[in-house]
């Protein structure tokens, strides 16, 4: 990529596409394409073949998914399928037909067996059962990971495959009901802290380890690999470093400043028990992660406050 490059961005609007968008413009890149979901749904077949014929892009960044966290997976198990196998077959697609030069398919650490050996390397892919919870999801991406070395085997399309771990960040989604656990977390604690309220109660035991890595760190580690890697199958993008969920709800309740109780409701799921990346790949070629944890949950929660001022955030 050279900066007068035409890159199109699917999903600059949601967290991770629009990290990549801030670090494209800091690079000085003038030919950044974007359309929003009113503007082209990429579920849509025609109207996404329609958009690459007319406007061309050198390299994308597939960032458009249909995301959200245990209660939504569960929930709409259909939808997460059905929507996120759309979107890629048909950005993945319609690069090929218009010759795009590379493109860089984003998937989730969730794509790993449930039991899997921590950390995670990438050769666990399809060597076990799914966490049940988001399996549609994970095998949505799955099966876009194949489809990028289908197209590079077939068609010897430059497509790889990237897999972040938990990501937090500017422009997260603090949904109550479907955001991932540290958005969702820094809300719950932030609204206790203004009620009042004695306690907080999170779902599960507390036990599950997780790994999170703040989403401007993931566009440095994108940018990199768009420049640097060129292989088939897939590689972790993380810190190589994790933190039970209830180290992480003491972190975020001390950044907050509640005083309250923390209960955990062991009658609710805990998820996967562990899901650790093994960066080491990732590592070997040249890139590791600068946000820490604690400082970007700050960062995280300044952006929260910034956007419940503009009243950015949905309410109940």
């Amino acid at each position: 990529m050279d900066k007068n490059s035409i890159v199109y961005i699917a999903g600059h609007n949601g967290m991770v596409g629009s990290s990549i968008y801030r670090k494209l413009k800091r690079e000085g890149f003038t030919n950044i394409i974007t359309r929003n979901s009113h503007e082209l749904d990429l579920r849509d077949q025609k109207a996404v073949a329609d958009f690459f014929e007319q406007e061309k892009p050198e390299y994308v960044f597939l960032a458009a998914a249909k995301v959200g966290g245990i209660i939504a997976n569960d929930t709409y198990r259909a939808d997460f399928l059905y929507e996120n196998l759309q979107i890629q077959n048909n950005v993945i697609h319609s690069s090929y037909v218009n010759g795009v030069k590379k493109l860089m398919f984003l998937g989730s650490s969730c794509i790993y067996p449930k039991l899997a050996p921590q950390p995670l390397k990438e050769e666990y892919l399809l060597t076990g059962l799914l966490e049940p919870t988001n399996e549609p999801y994970a095998i949505a991406k799955i099966a876009g990971i194949k489809m990028c070395d289908a197209y590079r085997s077939q068609y010897g399309c430059n497509y790889i495959s990237v897999m972040p771990t938990n990501l937090y960040g500017c422009n997260d989604n603090y949904h109550p009901q479907n955001s991932h656990v540290l958005p969702a977390l820094i809300r719950r604690f932030h609204e206790a802290k203004e009620q009042n309220t004695p306690t907080v109660t999170i779902w599960g035991t507390g036990s599950p380890k997780r790994e999170f890595l703040f989403a401007d760190d993931l566009a440095e580690a994108c940018y990199y690999l768009m420049q640097n890697y060129d292989e088939e199958g897939l590689i972790n993008i993380g810190t190589g470093e994790d933190i039970s969920i209830k180290d992480l709800a003491l972190l975020i309740g001390k950044i907050i400043g509640y005083e309250g109780e923390i209960a955990f409701d062991t009658t609710k799921p805990d998820g996967t028990p562990r899901k650790l990346m093994d960066v080491s790949k990732l590592h070997s070629k040249g890139w590791k992660h600068k946000i820490e944890l604690e400082e970007g949950i700050k960062l995280a929660y300044n952006d929260f406050l910034s956007k419940l001022k503009e009243g950015a955030i949905a309410s109940r």
